[in-house]
């Protein structure tokens, strides 16, 4: 086989003389890769089996893992952030009811790719019947030579820059504290608020009736709640959960409301 048909980078040229000979550091970067993609899709395999098992925390893990890919997928199709979010999140909700039939003929990241790309063309494709493909998202650029948006030409009310890092600063405040809770309270708000899942279908597959998640989720958020005060002094314990948080989507899924 002639050094040409090489992989590229397995070679390095010799400006001196022409002939091309192994590259030491090119096979090691290529191992390593091959290391790192096989701990990959071990690592995978290992959260399948244990969310088929009944642990929804590793679901958790399997979103900490993928959503920005997710995002980065639908938002490249779509151009559009708020439409790319929506895409993303139920990218994870229609992988949390089909994990029990993946059976590893792809890779994770390929199958949940798969999931999004098909939703976010989904989305285009009713865009266009309803022309909605004509209008632009505010968070479009300008053009190629600037990073303004058509936002910043409009005065509106949107959170300016102080406003957006608070928000992002009580997110990962409640992400933290989320991660305190116990493994029951935790996985109750991620079924109800986090993938938006009914009362009744949370409740089958708890193994308890309605009433009894109701009561669960209850506990749960008064639980957040007074992790959330302990470590905001800002926030009083008996802060109504309705001046922290505002509902985005019917389903029930909870934004930030910062108070910066």
């Amino acid at each position: 086989m002639g050094a040409g048909k090489l992989p590229s980078i397995m070679v390095a040229t010799s400006l001196d003389n022409g002939t091309s000979r192994a590259n030491p550091q090119g096979t090691a970067d290529s191992i390593n890769w091959s290391a790192r993609s096989r701990g990959e899709a071990s690592l995978d395999s290992e959260l399948v089996r244990r969310f088929n098992e009944g642990d929804e925390e590793a679901f958790i893990e399997i979103v900490a893992r993928y959503r920005k890919k997710m995002l980065s997928v639908a938002l490249r199709y779509l151009r559009n952030y708020a439409d790319a979010e929506e895409i993303a999140q139920d990218t994870f909700v229609r992988a949390h009811r089909g994990l029990a039939r993946f059976r590893g003929d792809s890779s994770l990241s390929t199958w949940l790719h798969k999931i999004a790309f098909n939703l976010a063309r989904n989305r285009l494709k009713h865009h266009i019947a309803r022309r909605v493909h004509l209008t632009y998202s505010l968070d479009c650029a300008l053009n190629d030579d600037t990073r303004g948006t058509f936002s910043d030409l409009i005065a509106c009310e949107a959170p300016g820059p102080s406003r957006a890092a608070s928000a992002r600063e009580f997110s990962d405040l409640v992400a933290d504290c989320m991660a305190q809770l116990n493994a029951q309270q935790r996985n109750v708000l991620v079924l109800r608020n986090g993938l938006s899942r009914p009362y009744g279908e949370i409740a089958r597959k708890l193994g308890v009736n309605v009433g009894t998640v109701k009561s669960r989720i209850a506990r749960a958020r008064e639980s957040l709640r007074q992790l959330i005060a302990e470590s905001q002094p800002d926030f009083e314990p008996d802060t109504p959960l309705s001046q922290w948080f505002e509902p985005v989507r019917s389903e029930g899924t909870l934004a930030i409301v910062s108070s910066a």
